[in-house]
């Protein structure tokens, strides 16, 4: 039986989400914006709902909830949607390509953008971005848990010194969400990008949290649409809403509020074990990213000599990653993981565990004996050099 570790690519649709989502799949099938009867004003009282929901899971109101197709159109609303030619944004080498990507083509329309280096462990050192920050600096946009290494930035404190000059921070916080405490005033996060199916909720669905007041001295933020054409969601983003997929994502992000205390300690003990397990069959195993400030279930190893697509391979019952889901197709090393110093052959020997809800003791236990033996058999003996966090 097959064993999924790839819950940063994706999660597994929780069945209570699934049930909450099915009447708006079928009878209640309304569209919310249809005003003049109880189809749609069926649908519209569930999207209030959802947004609730989701809300009240990170500590922000309704209304400054906006749904979108997902965190990458999160992303590119904020940033692309709040930047103007000549202004500046700050951001980081080991940010989502949803960020780097939208921050490429904004420089090219003549954004100015800076981008941090990070540690040895993936964090920004917050005194370089406020040396980073300039009189023209528009933006700030520091994720709090990157995918492929788990490591959870300290966003709090690079809010404070964006703050501090007036720049309101945007952070992609899809990796977080459901996995550790994610409030928007502990954070002091003016904008924010979230995904359902990061928390076990449904793919193509997200939403963007958009502070309704700034905070004192900080600049107001209200992006400009990326869609245009029906002037749904008070005109920030024309479309039809997909109302089974948003009360789906409502669904998730309570749930999880709910099991967080409880879930995240024993996906934390699981990965622990599996990582202990890892080290006994390999001593040489690298562990990548910050050793404690990281997502409970998420495991970045190198296994030093082994060529990631080799073990991946060689392991087709358990399912891994050799980093973000978005470039699984890139050939090139990863971007985070160089950008954390590692060398071309660490980074090429490098797998990403994810452990979820789901995993059971059992899985994780076979999965390691598994990855073990293939380890042996494709070096031919056990790896025995000491390792190194």
């Amino acid at each position: 039986m097959s064993i999924y570790l790839d819950n940063n690519a994706t999660t597994p649709l929780d069945e209570r989400v699934l049930e909450a989502m099915l009447p708006y799949l079928k009878e209640d099938f309304g569209n919310p914006a249809s005003t003049t009867h109880a189809f749609g004003w069926t649908a519209a009282a569930a999207v209030d709902l959802a947004r609730e929901e989701l809300a009240d899971s990170i500590g922000a109101s309704p209304e400054e909830i906006l749904f979108t197709s997902g965190a990458t159109e999160s992303d590119n609303t904020a940033l692309a949607g709040s930047l103007r030619p000549g202004e500046h944004l700050v951001t980081a080498a080991t940010e989502h390509e949803a960020i780097v990507e939208t921050a490429r083509r904004l420089e090219l329309a003549g954004v100015r953008v800076t981008v941090l280096p990070v540690d040895g462990h993936g964090l920004v050192a917050p005194d370089a971005l406020r040396e980073a920050i300039r009189p023209e600096t528009a933006l700030v946009s520091m994720m709090l848990a990157n995918n492929e290494t788990g490591t959870i930035n300290p966003v709090y404190e690079l809010a404070e010194i964006s703050h501090e000059s007036g720049v309101p921070l945007h952070t992609d916080a899809a990796q977080a969400l459901g996995k550790i405490p994610v409030n928007v005033e502990d954070l002091g996060a003016d904008l924010m990008s979230l995904s359902a199916h990061k928390c076990y909720g449904p793919k193509g669905v997200g939403a963007l949290y958009v502070r309704r007041r700034p905070m004192p001295g900080v600049r107001w933020l209200q992006p400009e649409p990326l869609l245009h054409g029906g002037g749904q969601k008070r005109g920030l983003r024309s479309g039809t809403l997909n109302v089974p997929g948003i009360v789906g994502f409502g669904r998730a992000a309570a749930l999880s509020a709910v099991a967080l205390p409880e879930e995240a300690p024993r996906i934390l003990t699981l990965r622990e074990r599996l990582l202990d397990l890892l080290r006994t069959g390999i001593p040489a195993l690298r562990l990548n990213g910050h050793p404690e400030k990281r997502l409970p279930g998420t495991l970045n190893v190198s296994f030093p000599g082994i060529d990631v697509g080799d073990l991946l391979g060689a392991l087709p019952d358990v399912a891994a990653s050799a980093g973000s889901a978005c470039a699984s197709l890139d050939a090139e090393p990863s971007r985070v993981l160089s950008a954390m110093g590692l060398l071309a052959d660490e980074t090429s020997a490098a797998v990403r565990f994810s452990l979820g809800r789901f995993t059971t003791l059992e899985e994780v236990e076979r999965a390691a004996a598994l990855i073990v033996r293939v380890v042996e058999e494709i070096t031919g003996f056990r790896l025995g050099e000491p390792s190194r966090a």
